[in-house]
Order: C-alpha cells, then sequence, then structure tokens
C-alpha cells in the first residue's frame, strides 16, 4: 500500500527537532447532517529518517472535503496515515474545529514510536 503523504530524506536524522504545520483550511462533511465541517488541523512531528512533503501533505487534507467522517474519526485517521507515511519519533494532530450549534471541539491524538 502506497504512503498517504509523500516524504523526503530528513537531513539531520541524528538531532532532535519540531515541526509544526498548520491547515487553517480544513474542510470535512458531518456525516449524520451532510453539511460541511470547517477547523483547522495543527500536525506537530519530531522526524525520524524522513519528513512529510507539504504538497502532497496539502492534497491529503483536501481529500476529505468531500468525505463524511466525524471530527474523532477524522483526527485518528490522519495520526495513523501520516505516522504511516513518514514514522516520526514522536506526532500529535489537534483538531481546533469551528463551532456548529453553539459549540466548538477540539480533538488530540498523539503518538511515540516504542524506544523513543
Amino acid at each position: 500500500m502506497a504512503a498517504a503523504v509523500e516524504t523526503f530524506p530528513n537531513q539531520f536524522p541524528n538531532r532532535e527537532y519540531e515541526i509544526e504545520i498548520t491547515c487553517p483550511e480544513f474542510t470535512a462533511v458531518c456525516p449524520k447532517t451532510g453539511q460541511p465541517d470547517f477547523g483547522t488541523i495543527v500536525i506537530t512531528y519530531v522526524p525520524a529518517a524522513t519528513c512529510l512533503e507539504l504538497k502532497s501533505l496539502k492534497l491529503y487534507l483536501f481529500a476529505f472535503r468531500d468525505r463524511g467522517i466525524f471530527y474523532e474519526h477524522t483526527i485518528n485517521t490522519i495520526l495513523d496515515d501520516l505516522t504511516g507515511s513518514c514514522q516520526p519519533l514522536r506526532m500529535k494532530i489537534v483538531g481546533l474545529f469551528n463551532p456548529r450549534g453553539g459549540m466548538t471541539s477540539r480533538i488530540t491524538a498523539t503518538y511515540e514510536a516504542s524506544g523513543s
């Protein structure tokens, strides 16, 4: 199975450093109402051998626009797909979803490689 997002070699694999990527225009579809959900996705990770390629990541995230999916499923799916693509030392995905029905949601999922 192909990786969800393309990667490129980490030029500093012997140094731990953090990368934060923000997608402020995330859109998916509520599977109950069929209405669009809007939010911001924040991806924070410490790369190992590879880093996420941004254009590929953007296309991956924009593919959710027509997908009926709950917030919790969205964030956990993104975490699984991105850790599968770049196999980081650590990763955190935060979904900050716009108000709907007078309520906002913040969903956080984390990953840590075994042994790190």
